[in-house]
């Protein structure tokens, strides 16, 4: 047990089952000197004594030896809505603070304003990381969910955009005199020039007023022990402000600079309000969405339809649509027809017809027929909601490339001010005054601001994601996006990928002695309480023909093979692949079942107590655009490989007609994870693309995972990118987008570099006037943010026409 001198933290952990595996847990916590662990099996929960309070690294190996020994420390994951953020190393400080907080990771956007944090519970809670970003100097609070964003807080945006242009525009009034008297004086004429009293009044008013927010910040950026860009602007000019000064009250030799400090701040308020209504515009893809959901719904209920708000509806309440308006929830259709228009979810331009039993997605746009629609998902649960949360946790992750640039931006600030003091000095040693040096000085403070450094990468991801929610492409996170383009081998799954995922019954073919009517009820008996499609197309065609099927229990799945049960009589049947129910025997397979498989059929045969009944032969319509799609792939240098558990001859036969460059066939479903795996030890950076439950581990173990939208939802939740769009053109969209996006994440670099580049030596050197200085780091920010903006002229794929 922690002794009273000692501090302790306690933290839970899952996967303990016995008073044995807590004991273990604290032999190996004690390994680790200077702990003291006791470890609950009641409670799920372990306290780790240490001599002296703990560092977050310190916790980091007690938290490694927990896992190591087999058991797991839960987190939970919140978001943050952050102000008072003004440049990257704003972000970083921020980063740092809750960095430092026992159980905490977090990863703060600069361009969104949030930050992303995963905690382990006990350790850590809301209140703390709130305290501790207040700490340095910021303001935090949870952040709320986008779809229930209220009117208040939109006016309040709205009023914060009104409060900052009118400082801008106070701000250039006042500066105006001040340019037009410099203007005047560079061009040789006085005829302008304001007298110094009237000119140190309009700059006090400038720095002292307008510019009093950026001391407010720069003085919590202090006092948490970082600094930023305000620690730049304000020091930079108050030196040009206060030397000015004290020229003009004590008629000391050298120029003043009153205009420079006007200018200089009038310009970064500029800058940022331009930058805060170019950020505005990254967020619009959400925004657009979220305009999409209607706030009230017509519901039935007792026979009467009353409107109801969209937020107070629930789960089985029945919603009738009329033409023309948007389907307010996920749901099925329990009644009525109509053509619904879901590009604005899905990204598919033509409307899709829905009628009984369909599933319709809310946001949606029901065109030209009454549909009633039982709620199926609301809220949070709804897919809208899924899709924002999912763009903004892509929006708020770190890529690699970000990762650098905030190891750069946290050496910038203090890099520069070392610049400054250098440029002073050498300044002052060859002029030999200290006024004259100060030109060059404020310069380099004013011109190296790294605002357009933090939004080089995270504005060029905002826009990305939003437009590819647009367009029917969701990415669980920055990294997916970012690497989405490097793959050269698109592996995938036949069902449901390739083919459109609803085999039908082609042939039934008996064994001599057997009827097709007793082999299909035998067939239906097994097979009708499965959802594989297979079955689910054998129980179709049986109801078609009127076939009751036999009764069976102890039906048993046996995967990759078949199935098994006995009948009410107790004979034992069989289904499933043909060596299978031959016992194996693949070289005495009739030669019906050859040519069906060589047909590009999938043959199950069906065997009762005295041997094979016969075979039923399905096949399944390959997608229309599928062989497309694998020929754009191969021009991109992307090979494909298909991955089935068919058998090989069909497996041959589709890979063939799609002209696929490999296929591997009789793969199990828990087999497919491993392919894959032996595919990247190869060498290979490898796509996966598949739809079903048995494709989830091979979606998660691929470098980058393709689900489709319609698949089932832990494939969905294995995958890196998600295509709404029922069709494989989505793929060749997310490679081109993930290719736009790295192309402008180089080009913001480049832009947030070259100003420093030139800028910063021409500064020190005393060839850049401060307020020429001031304008280049506004436009800076605004040149970052306007190139990431184009983004949004990508456009998805079109697939090719055929005539």
């Amino acid at each position: 047990m922690a002794t009273a001198a000692q501090t302790a933290v306690t933290f839970p952990i899952t996967g303990m089952s016995c008073a044995a595996c807590a004991s273990r847990i604290e032999k190996v916590i004690r390994r680790i000197p200077g702990t003291t662990p006791s470890v609950n099996f009641a409670t799920g929960q372990a306290t780790v004594g240490f001599a002296q309070k703990p560092a977050p690294s310190t916790l980091t190996p007690v938290f490694e030896a927990v896992r190591r020994a087999g058991f797991d420390i839960p987190t939970e994951n919140l978001s943050l809505q952050l102000s008072g953020m003004n440049c990257a190393a704003c972000a970083s400080r921020i980063e740092k603070l809750l960095n430092r907080l026992p159980g905490v990771t977090a990863h703060v956007n600069f361009a969104a304003e949030q930050a992303d944090v995963t905690y382990v519970p006990g350790l850590a809670d809301l209140p703390a990381m709130i305290a501790q970003v207040r700490k340095g100097g910021f303001d935090a609070e949870p952040a709320r969910d986008p779809t229930t964003a209220s009117e208040e807080e939109e006016h309040a945006h709205a009023t914060a955009m009104r409060r900052q242009r009118a400082m801008f525009g106070l701000s250039a009034i006042l500066t105006l005199p001040l340019l037009l008297g410099m203007v005047d004086m560079v061009s040789g004429r006085m005829d302008f020039m304001l007298p110094l009293w009237l000119q140190c009044l309009l700059a006090t008013l400038v720095q002292f007023g307008c510019g009093w927010p950026f001391y407010q910040k720069a003085w919590k950026a202090i006092r948490g022990g970082g600094a930023n860009m305000d620690v730049l602007v304000v020091m930079g000019t108050t030196v040009a402000w206060l030397s000015s000064t004290v020229i003009w009250l004590f008629s000391l030799p050298g120029h003043v600079y009153f205009e420079s400090g006007a200018v200089v701040i009038t310009l970064v308020l500029l800058g940022r309000l331009l930058e805060a209504r170019a950020r505005e515009h990254t967020r619009e893809g959400i925004a657009g969405l979220l305009r999409l959901q209607p706030q009230v719904a017509h519901v039935e209920r007792d026979g009467q339809v009353s409107d109801v708000p969209v937020a107070a509806l629930r789960v089985g309440d029945v919603v009738v649509v009329r033409p023309g308006e948007s389907i307010p929830v996920d749901g099925v259709v329990i009644a009525g027809q109509s053509d619904v228009n879901q590009s604005a979810m899905t990204g598919e331009s033509v409307p899709v017809a829905r009628t009984v039993d369909d599933h319709v997605i809310g946001a949606t746009l029901n065109q030209n027929g009454v549909l009633r629609i039982r709620t199926e998902h609301v809220g949070a649960d709804s897919t809208l909601s899924q899709i924002v949360r999912m763009v903004q946790r892509a929006q708020a992750s770190h890529d690699p490339v970000q990762q650098l640039v905030d190891r750069i931006s946290a050496v910038f600030v203090p890099g520069v001010l070392g610049i400054a003091l250098l440029t002073f000095l050498a300044g002052w040693a060859v002029h030999g005054h200290a006024t004259a040096a100060l030109t060059g000085t404020i310069a380099v403070l004013v011109v190296a601001c790294p605002c357009s450094l933090g939004l080089a990468v995270p504005t060029a991801i905002m826009v990305a994601t939003g437009r590819g929610a647009r367009a029917g492409l969701l990415f669980r996170d920055a990294d997916m996006l970012e690497h989405a383009h490097t793959i050269r081998l698109l592996v995938m799954d036949k069902t449901g990928t390739l083919t459109m995922g609803q085999p039908e019954v082609r042939e039934v073919v008996p064994l001599p002695g057997h009827d097709a009517q007793h082999l299909l009820a035998m067939a239906c008996a097994l097979e009708q309480e499965s959802e594989h499609p297979l079955a689910r197309a054998i129980a179709v065609y049986v109801r078609q023909h009127a076939i009751t099927p036999l009764a069976v229990h102890d039906v048993t799945a046996l995967p990759g093979r078949g199935v098994e049960g006995v009948t009410a009589q107790g004979e034992r049947l069989r289904l499933g692949a043909p060596h299978f129910v031959h016992d194996g025997a693949d070289a005495g397979l009739p030669d019906i079942v050859t040519q069906l498989e060589q047909q590009g059929r999938t043959v199950i045969g069906v065997a009762g107590p005295q041997g094979v009944v016969g075979h039923i032969a399905l096949s399944d319509r390959v997608r229309p655009e599928a062989a497309a799609c694998i020929a754009a792939l191969r021009r991109d240098g992307i090979a494909t490989l298909m991955l089935t558990g068919d058998n090989r001859q069909a497996a041959a036969a589709i890979a063939g007609t799609l002209g696929m460059d490999r296929f591997i066939a009789g793969v199990l479903p828990q087999d497919k994870a491993a392919e894959i795996e032996k595919l990247r030890a190869q060498g290979h950076v490898v796509g996966m693309v598949g739809d079903g439950i048995n494709d989830a581990p091979a979606l998660a173990m691929a470098d980058i995972g393709f689900a489709m939208g319609h698949g089932s939802d832990i494939a969905v939740q294995s995958a890196g990118v998600i295509l709404m769009r029922d069709n494989l053109w989505g793929i060749l969209d997310a490679i081109s987008l993930s290719r736009a996006t790295l192309r402008k994440v180089r080009q913001n670099l480049f832009f947030a570099f070259i100003y420093n580049i030139i800028g910063i030596p021409l500064a020190a050197f005393g060839m850049l006037d401060p307020a020429i200085a001031g304008a280049a780091m506004a436009m800076s920010s605004v040149s970052v943010v306007t190139s990431s903006l184009l983004l949004n002229r990508w456009h998805t794929t079109t697939a090719p026409t055929t005539t």
